[in-house]
């Protein structure tokens, strides 16, 4: 089976990459870990990031990327999906343009980081930031994009 993606726009910002670019960026971080599954990436505004980045990690303000993984009840033991991941178009951009990287290098990065915590990786310790940084870098070279961390 090959993964399957839904993506809500909830957004009014302006040059949000295409479904086709942001299933491409997703499938090749599932493909890199091996893994087959359902997800859906939700295209917001800052209003909304804000919202839930309080609601759900007590921090204030929008944030470029939040993940909330699916955690199946045994019941539903052989359900495909992985979670969600919500991208926070205004913010994505301003970074992008503040750390002078490319946007659609910038929205992959984004995409593949939100996937990963899907997967269980994290950077909560200076090793998994390392496993997880080193992961993001081989699966963004492998969709021809720079290395995020290099200034």
């Amino acid at each position: 089976m090959s993964p399957e993606l839904e993506v809500q726009y909830a957004s009014n910002a302006e040059h949000l990459p295409a479904q086709a670019a942001l299933r491409r960026w997703a499938e090749a971080a599932l493909r890199h870990a091996g893994v087959d599954g359902e997800l859906l990436v939700r295209i917001v505004d800052e209003a909304e990031s804000s919202e839930l980045n309080l609601g759900y990690r007590g921090k204030q303000g929008p944030t470029n990327v939040l993940s909330f993984p699916f955690d199946a009840p045994p019941a539903l033991a052989d359900e495909r999906h992985l979670g969600d991941i919500v991208i926070c178009a205004p913010v994505v951009r301003a970074e992008a343009s503040q750390q002078g990287k490319v946007l659609s290098a910038h929205w992959g990065h984004m995409v593949v980081h939100g996937v990963l915590h899907l997967l269980g990786y994290d950077h909560q310790t200076t090793s998994e930031a390392h496993a997880m940084e080193r992961l993001e870098c081989e699966i963004l070279a492998e969709l021809g994009f720079p290395n995020p961390y290099e200034t």
